[in-house]
């Protein structure tokens, strides 16, 4: 292995891992650096012990491309790929009749990545396709995308499919789902894309009733294809509560207006809880099993959502993104 792989895939498996960005940015900056080196400047800087007087390469990075570049390998990059490696058990059988992901993220808005990095990575993971899923203009703080931005953003997308055929970028939006149940985007502009994921992402804490109200307007809207992240609730460090919501109303309604419910498997989200994907499936809902990635490395999440759907009785003919691109956009655009 040379050392730019080597060290594009530490931030792949840091990001699995759910590593701090900056460490992840880390190495990822001193690929970009040791690839701009010519390969006899990347031997002399090597032999000399010249490397941490590069901007962005420091003591630790420098001695993982010496390490590789001298031998082939590193021991740190083997220990990172037997930590980090993520198990699926029960969900083995689901997650192997899986064939893509309907919500990942990009540069474009608040991801780790460009959308063609995102793309290779899952199409490496055996994904046929997955729908790039950049927030909306509500959400300021993510970057959202403006009607401009997406509309450039397609024609990006245009260009890659051509370049990737047959693996498949779906055009796509999460949007914001607003305080009065509208979806923060123009109907002309979602009409246009492939999938929309429509999500809860302020005033969480909204009374019982007003929330319910929120989330089946939302649900209603012919433009929605899956309900993302439906609680709102965080499972890991300080954690958030989850949202109240009449939940028997709120998937009465997903199964009425055919949108799924997503089984968001981010590790922090694990969304919905496991009492309320058992009401879903009573109920006859639909499934998406979405990893909601930020970073390539976090395609490999999938795993948890497919857990969880095992031990919920979640079937895969209920799961929408098992099902090819083609099956998948006529359910869309239904």
């Amino acid at each position: 292995m040379q050392p730019v792989a080597s060290l594009e895939r530490i931030a792949y498996l840091l990001d699995r891992a759910r590593e701090k960005p900056y460490r992840v940015r880390a190495y990822l900056r001193a690929a970009e650096i040791v690839r701009a080196l010519t390969p006899n400047e990347l031997v002399a800087r090597v032999t000399a012990g010249t490397l941490t007087e590069l901007d962005g390469i420091g003591p630790k990075t420098a001695a993982i491309i010496t390490e590789v570049a001298t031998s082939g390998s590193t021991a740190y990059l083997d220990k990172l790929e037997k930590e980090t490696a993520l198990t699926v058990g029960e969900g083995n059988e689901l997650m192997a009749q899986l064939s893509g992901d309907l919500h990942v993220h990009s540069l474009w808005s608040d991801g780790g990545a460009e959308i063609d990095v995102m793309a290779r990575a899952a199409r490496d993971l055996g994904h046929e396709y997955i729908a790039l899923t950049d927030h909306s203009p509500r959400l300021t703080v993510a970057n959202g995308l403006s009607r401009e931005r997406l509309l450039r953003q397609l024609d990006v997308i245009a260009a890659l499919n051509d370049e990737l055929a047959p693996f498949r970028i779906l055009t796509g939006i999460e949007v914001d789902i607003l305080e009065d149940g509208k979806l923060d985007q123009d109907d002309e502009v979602l009409a246009r894309l492939d999938v929309v994921v429509a999500s809860v992402h302020s005033k969480l804490r909204m009374e019982k009733r007003e929330m319910t109200r929120r989330m089946i307007t939302a649900i209603s809207n012919p433009h929605a294809d899956v309900l993302g992240h439906c609680t709102g609730r965080y499972v890991v460090g300080r954690g958030r509560p989850q949202s109240e919501f009449d939940a028997e109303a709120v998937f009465r309604a997903c199964e009425r207006f055919e949108t799924a419910v997503e089984i968001n498997s981010r590790p922090e989200r694990l969304d919905p809880p496991n009492d309320l994907l058992e009401l879903a499936v009573e109920i006859g809902c639909r499934f998406a099993i979405n990893t909601d990635a930020h970073a390539p490395g976090q395609l490999e999440w999938q795993p948890y959502g497919a857990e969880k759907a095992v031990e919920t009785g979640v079937t895969i003919d209920r799961v929408v993104n098992s099902w090819s691109a083609d099956e998948l956009l006529e359910w869309t655009q239904r």
